[in-house]
């Protein structure tokens, strides 16, 4: 008798196991429906936002944004800095002899890289330093008003006006750029951030053509201070040596900054 009351009991435990996991399996399945579950249509909602794809890189000369750069107040080129910093930076600037200009080609130096709707650096740089700048439907600057920095000279008519690389190319080449890849030489000659590029009147620029300061200086000395600060700047920015003379003539110009 006894064992087989044993064998009932132990029958009766085996039936009711599957019935406790079957009261489990219906409560989980009851939570699953409960209101604190996002219901699958709002699926999306729920989701983290994707996360936002970084700009690409412009490539070298390729900133239209910068043409819109205006130069800070009293100054006419964009990226200029300050008397303290010039002096710091012309201090710094490594003094080497005149560089060689063998090898040297205007072509090495990729200028007036497209910036966008149909306009070039020249144009960015003509509707930058003019007042009232009109353009056509290709960019090119129909009227319009600028003053040229080096003589002082107001023109209304675009075609009497040279975009001036402040250091120009073949002076870059004689100090350093001569080691450059295609794409720094293409930055360099269509920098719109830095005071590398500035509408003037033809005739100054010519007149300068590849001159360091020592050896070609603006006709106008009111603009020997921000001559002196940009070319310095540039130099600074592009690593670019200087000769004895040359750094010599870049001090005596930041010095009629206090003047």
């Amino acid at each position: 008798m006894v064992r087989n009351r044993l064998k009932v009991d132990s029958m009766e435990r085996q039936m009711r196991v599957p019935g406790a996991v079957l009261a489990a399996s219906l409560l989980l399945a009851l939570a699953g429906c409960s209101g604190t579950a996002a219901p699958a249509g709002d699926a999306k909602a729920s989701a983290p936002p994707p996360a936002a794809a970084s700009p690409a890189p412009a490539a070298p000369g390729d900133t239209p944004a910068a043409g819109d750069a205006k130069p800070a107040a009293g100054d006419v080129l964009p990226g200029m800095v300050d008397l303290a910093v010039a002096r710091t930076q012309l201090a710094a600037l490594k003094v080497g002899p005149v560089g060689t200009m063998a090898g040297y080609s205007r072509a090495k130096f990729a200028h007036w890289a497209e910036q966008g709707d149909k306009c070039d650096t020249r144009e960015v740089v003509l509707r930058r330093d003019g007042t009232g700048v009109v353009r056509d439907a290709e960019c090119r600057a129909v009227s319009g008003t600028w003053t040229s920095l080096y003589d002082g000279l107001v023109l209304t008519d675009a075609s009497k006006l040279d975009i001036d690389h402040m250091v120009p190319l073949a002076e870059g080449w004689r100090s350093g750029a001569a080691g450059w890849d295609a794409a720094r030489r293409k930055a360099f000659a269509n920098d719109l951030t830095h005071p590398q590029l500035l509408a003037v009147s033809a005739a100054s620029n010519r007149s300068k053509g590849d001159q360091s300061p020592d050896l070609w200086q603006p006709p106008l000395k009111s603009s020997w201070c921000q001559y002196g600060r940009a070319w310095t700047t540039v130099k600074s920015v592009y690593g670019l040596t200087v000769t004895e003379p040359e750094k010599r003539k870049l001090s005596a110009m930041l010095d009629t900054c206090a003047s």
